[in-house]
């Protein structure tokens, strides 16, 4: 005990010194985001990281997607002491030192496997992912309940628009549901849908309106923790809450926003899904990328009638590169994979 209470120490005082020394990234302004990475699902403890490969794409723009650590705990030193170790990462230290960084917790990072409202260390497990982040002190978030966040890059005529969205702190409860699949019979579970039930509560769904209706970017990135668009897999997803899932659509397809397109993570796997909405003159897109550290064990069918291309169950960020120099902006999704693999590649056309 006493020896793992001393290298908690050194820890916590290595990333005070960080704190103390952090270089701030200096930036063009003028210059537009063209290249951004984005990835979810990185165990604290697992060697096998894909910082070189992220770092050789040279982003501009990291958005983390949620389960940066795994924390599972209600103990907030421990919560801490886990972040401190993924900060103090080199690879990690070298894209925090070029990158701007930004994005949202989801579960375990949160503190508890699924966790919604009700977990009794929500506020203090905010703070902490807002100090990992190096949130400053003047951000609106510090002045409000929940981690939402949105942050605009670049000059004007050509901006990036990051929505971080919160889908744990105010998130109402999921009931499981257990079976024997016959398949493996195994005991498994499912997730019933909560018809009336919300995902960002009422203070976040007027912030998300206000901010996709006076967004001056050109293109508008939604990053949710969970899954939008996949619905017919058993764990958890924004169709878990029908009424907020679609409220989300109607939302999305109402507003004034150009060009939006939605990140996700969670699952240990990536994928591009695809929907069209009412209302909207081009598709919505979800592409999920997660697994930076650890993916499923073993492969089995996953049903996605939206999916574009393949499911990929191999460790993965994503990556998206804009070309601001077309007569229309256009973008290009990746997702890549351990020495510089490219799983997967889209064209997608949001104009």
């Amino acid at each position: 005990m006493k020896h793992t209470s001393v290298i908690s120490a050194f820890i916590m005082l290595f990333i005070i010194v960080l704190g103390a020394c952090k270089q701030t990234k200096q930036r063009d302004e003028q210059e537009p985001i063209s290249i951004i990475a984005f990835g979810s699902c990185d165990h604290q403890y697992n060697k096998e990281k894909l910082w070189d490969e992220v770092l050789a794409q040279n982003p501009q723009l990291w958005i983390w997607g949620g389960d940066i650590v795994y924390g599972d705990t209600d103990n907030m030193d421990t919560l801490r002491n886990k972040y401190a170790i993924q900060k103090a990462n080199p690879g990690y230290q070298q894209l925090l030192s070029s990158t701007i960084i930004t994005g949202v917790y989801d579960d375990h990072d949160y503190g508890i496997n699924d966790g919604g409202k009700y977990y009794a260390q929500k506020k203090e497990s905010r703070d902490i992912l807002l100090e990992f982040l190096d949130v400053p002190e003047t951000d609106p978030v510090w002045g409000r309940e929940g981690a939402y966040t949105a942050y605009t890059y670049g000059p004007e005529g050509k901006q990036v628009k990051v929505i971080n969205l919160d889908t744990r702190y105010f998130r109402d409860t999921l009931y499981k549901e257990y079976y024997i699949n016959p398949e493996t019979e195994r005991r498994e579970y499912k997730y019933l849908p909560n018809e009336e039930g919300d995902v960002l509560g009422e203070a976040q769904w007027q912030w998300l309106e206000e901010e996709l209706n006076n967004s001056t970017a050109t293109f508008n990135i939604i990053n949710s923790s969970i899954q939008v668009i996949s619905s017919e897999h058993r764990f958890e997803k924004w169709a878990n809450f029908p009424t907020a899932h679609q409220r989300l659509y109607n939302l999305i397809a109402g507003s004034s926003a150009k060009g939006i397109f939605i990140i996700s993570g969670d699952r240990h796997i990536a994928s591009l899904s695809k929907i069209e909405l009412d209302g909207m003159s081009y598709p919505l897109y979800d592409l999920t990328a997660s697994g930076l550290t650890h993916t499923w064990r073993e492969p089995w069918p996953e049903e996605n009638k939206y999916r574009v291309g393949d499911l990929i169950i191999q460790r993965n960020f994503g990556l998206i590169k804009i070309d601001w120099y077309k007569e229309k902006p256009a973008l290009t999704l990746q997702v890549r994979g351990h020495n510089n693999a490219v799983f997967e590649e889209h064209e997608i056309n949001l104009f």
